[in-house]
This record gives structure tokens, sequence and C-alpha cells, in this order.
């Protein structure tokens, strides 16, 4: 059984070793709390940087293309308000105490809430973006891990950052066929406020990945890209505790 180990929290582990790996920066990021959605703005990818491994390259023919097609496609812009703003809110996982709470919408438009974290003893939450040529490399081996294990046992759950609920369908129509090219057959969530302020209001870049626990803990988080074999050893590695 897998022992709990709430709130070790390792932003920024792509300093050493094998989490290293490759990750798009988000140049600029901001969350605009409004009454019925947020918005992260996010400017650019800067690219695949340094690589730790072998490369992830194989087996994702075409996600290039894709991804460099998404980057053109014309975005929706996002306004800055003169008017002052409140303060922030504490965080959903403040509030909870150290438990993650939230609730959002998937690709099929079902309302999908933390209650999901409880069906596995892990969660791997995976956040991306359809311009993100790293994310997307990394999405097929993501795929296939997560047929690897029972249900009961582990989980893959991925978060759009770029594509918010209430999107048009040029935007999800995109993020479909990314998800379906890169074989990543697990569910997916739009971006909303209750994600963005239960998990996402520090992330820095993408791909981020969170490690989860079943009562809704924070584990580890890594920022950046990996090869399938090292995230199924970090995930055996969670498991076997």
């Amino acid at each position: 059984m897998m022992r709990d180990r709430a709130d070790r929290r390792t932003v920024g582990t792509e300093g050493t070793g094998r989490d290293k790996g490759r990750r798009s920066r988000i140049v600029g990021s901001g969350g605009l709390l409004a009454a019925a959605a947020v918005t992260i703005l996010l400017i650019g990818c800067a690219g695949a940087g340094h690589e730790a491994g072998r490369g992830t390259d194989a087996g994702t023919v075409g996600t290039e293309q894709i991804a460099a097609e998404a980057s053109a496609a014309e975005q929706p812009a996002v306004e800055p308000s003169s008017a002052e703003q409140p303060a922030m809110e504490p965080s959903a996982v403040e509030e909870a105490g150290g438990q993650l709470l939230f609730e959002g919408q998937d690709m099929e438009g079902s309302r999908v809430t933390s209650e999901i974290l409880a069906q596995s003893d892990l969660t791997m939450v995976n956040v991306w973006a359809t311009y993100c040529n790293p994310c997307l490399r990394e999405m097929p081996g993501l795929g296939e891990l997560a047929g690897e294990y029972a249900q009961e046992d582990f989980q893959i759950i991925g978060i759009i950052s770029d594509v918010q609920e209430g999107a048009d369908q040029r935007m999800l129509d995109m993020a479909a066929e990314l998800i379906e090219k890169t074989g990543a057959d697990y569910p997916h969530l739009l971006l909303n406020e209750s994600l963005y302020r239960g998990l996402l209001k520090d992330v820095t870049a993408v791909p981020t990945t969170f490690f989860i626990n079943k009562d809704g803990e924070i584990l580890e988080t890594v920022v950046g890209s990996m090869e399938k074999s090292d995230w199924k050893e970090k995930v055996d590695g969670f498991l076997e505790k």
C-alpha cells in the first residue's frame, strides 16, 4: 500500500537528475478571477529546452506539425482591467486544510470533481498546453502508461491550461485532435476558476505534473517532460510505499 506523503512539494525538481526533463516556459501568465470563469494568459512557448536521457520523439510522428498549427491559431484576446482587483482569495487547497478540492468539466462536457481522486491510490495530473511541443511529445507515453495499471491503483488526468470552459468549438476541436493523435486516452479537463485556484495558481511552466494520493494530498510536483520509463519508475515508487 502507498503511504501518504502529504505536502512534499518539489516544484522545480527539473534541476536534478532525471527530473530535469524538458520544459516549455510560460513567458507570462495571470489569472483574472471572474464570476463565471478564469483566464490564464499564456504567451508563447520557448521550445523543448535541454533533454535528460533519451529523446521522447519516438512514436510521436505528426505532433510537431499539430503543435505548430495550434500555435499559429488565433487566440482570444485577454484585456487587462484598469479597475482595482480584489485581493486573491485563499486557494481551495488552503481552505480544505491541505486537501485538494476542485470541480471541472471534461472534453465530453461531463462534470468532474475532486472525488475522482478517491478512485485510485495514486493520480497523476498532467498540466499541458496545445502549443507545447514537450507536452505533446510525452503524451503518447502517458497514454500507454494509463492503460498499464488497474484503475484502483493508478490513473492519469490531463488539464488543458490554454483551453477553458466555454471556449469556442474551434479550440475544443483542436484540443480533441491533439488528444486523439497523441493517444492520450484519459480524461482531460478544461481550465476554470476552480482548477486555477485549487491547483494551477503556482504553475509557471508546462508541462507540470502533480502526483496526488486518494485523499487529495499532493505528494510531488514535477516541472518538465520525461520519458515514459522515468514516469513509470516514479509511479511504481509511490505505489510500493
